[in-house]
């Protein structure tokens, strides 16, 4: 019987899996554009522990194991700045990247009062920019990373909570 993937809080126990799992997740990007100075594979365990006790992050775990996980915090304005989003290669293509996005904007939201979400990739990351315009989510500019990288950012307006009435 296989196991169920389940999306959960991460806590800094987690944070040497997300490491590691970034690391693993984010050379496929750095390939793709011939730039080793990205983010994820230049920031350090302790920035890692830092942003798990800091931000809102999210792990997709199957088992014990990480597979898959995604960074939110909310900016001055607002807006629920969502980043990192990351599964474990075997485990791509199978909606894992959805949910974790769908954690952080509900996080967002209920635990930050976040009425905007904004993310950003890679021009050339085709299935992000597919897995977040499916999520509802707009591209409103572009920008430059501080590797030097073209990226492109997207948003998206926080969905109203529904009320349910009763008669």
């Amino acid at each position: 019987m296989g196991m169920s993937v389940t999306i959960s809080a991460a806590d800094t126990q987690d944070a040497e899996q997300i490491f590691k799992l970034r690391y693993l997740c984010f050379q496929s990007e750095a390939e793709l554009y011939g730039n080793y100075r990205i983010d994820p594979l230049v920031q350090t365990l302790d920035s890692v522990r830092a942003e798990v006790e800091a931000d809102l992050v999210f792990v997709a775990r199957l088992g014990d194991e990480v597979v898959g996980s995604v960074r939110g915090f909310s900016d001055q304005d607002g807006t629920g700045q969502i980043g990192k989003l990351c599964v474990h290669p075997r485990l791509q293509g199978h909606g894992l990247g959805a949910r974790l996005l769908r954690a952080a904007e509900s996080g967002l939201t209920n635990g930050r009062a976040a009425t905007r979400f904004r993310i950003h990739t890679g021009h050339r990351s085709e299935s992000n920019l597919r897995l977040y315009r499916r999520e509802g989510y707009a591209r409103v500019g572009d920008a430059t990373g501080q590797d030097g990288g073209r990226l492109i950012l997207l948003e998206k307006d926080a969905a109203a909570p529904a009320y349910v009435a009763s008669a």
